[in-house]
């Protein structure tokens, strides 16, 4: 081979390397681990090979003073050891580690319901002044017939009042509604209505009062109005002088005849 001929060879290698480009080769990726988030707020860093406490504190955008105090590392940074958790702080909203739970509870059967009882009083008072309220000095009138019963007349309750101050109750009474009746005693006039409609429900104590006034046709009369009583004695007397007058009529008349 002719040295021209090396030579346009050598020229045509020199151009060919001259205008191909030259490659670097790849750099070495590098791995960043984001840090999470923990169920207790906590924002965690895993150490990492070749870490420091300003490259990580640079990493995360922490003051390194923080990155310090947070995980108690000396100022020289020679604790760290790869693998540790580094704490870089706490999520505003963190949800605490412990806490009062929720224990399910069974549902309870539906209560029967339950039909209750109740009782019912009844007072008869004499009313003096014809107000048809109770008022200071007005007594207990007795010999009130009471009658009571239910709708459907299924309970019937009797009574009579009496004059010791207490009313007459009927206690153990059903739910229901109940009439009520006052009977007035003779020589007394009602001053009050004689006849109450009422609802009883479990466990009310109701109490009925009714008035009576005496009546003006059986006022007592007083002592000065009274018939003076006559005596016996002068009966008698009176008799024996009407049979003595009949006896001397007859005698009379016998001795007219002779």
């Amino acid at each position: 081979m002719s040295r021209k001929l090396i030579f346009i060879l050598l020229a045509v290698w020199v151009v060919l390397l001259c205008t191909v480009p030259v490659q670097a080769g790849p750099a070495a990726q590098v791995y960043y681990l984001t840090p999470t988030p923990g169920a207790d707020g906590r924002i965690v860093y895993i150490v990492q090979p070749n870490d420091t406490c300003l490259g990580i504190s640079l990493l995360n955008n922490i003051p390194l003073e923080q990155l310090r105090a947070l995980n108690n590392i000396n100022p020289e940074c020679t604790n760290l050891q790869v693998g540790q958790e580094l704490v870089l702080g706490f999520l505003p909203t963190a949800t605490p580690l412990s806490g009062p739970t929720l224990t399910p509870t069974s549902i309870l059967p539906t209560p029967t319901p339950f039909n209750g009882t109740g009782f019912i009083c009844i007072y008869l008072y004499e009313d003096v002044n014809g107000n048809a309220q109770i008022d200071a000095g007005e007594e207990p009138l007795a010999g009130g017939a009471i009658s009571m019963s239910n709708r459907g007349n299924t309970i019937s309750r009797t009574g009579q009042t009496t004059a010791d101050g207490k009313a007459v109750c009927f206690e153990d009474l059903p739910e229901g509604e109940y009439t009520v009746s006052m009977g007035i005693p003779i020589g007394y006039n009602a001053t009050r209505r004689t006849t109450y409609t009422i609802t009883l429900r479990a466990g009310d104590q109701s109490t009925l009062d009714f008035g009576a006034q005496r009546s003006a046709l059986t006022d007592p009369v007083s002592p000065d109005d009274q018939p003076t009583k006559r005596s016996p004695v002068l009966a008698v007397l009176g008799v024996l002088v009407i049979l003595g007058g009949i006896g001397f009529g007859v005698y009379a008349a016998r001795m007219s005849r002779r």
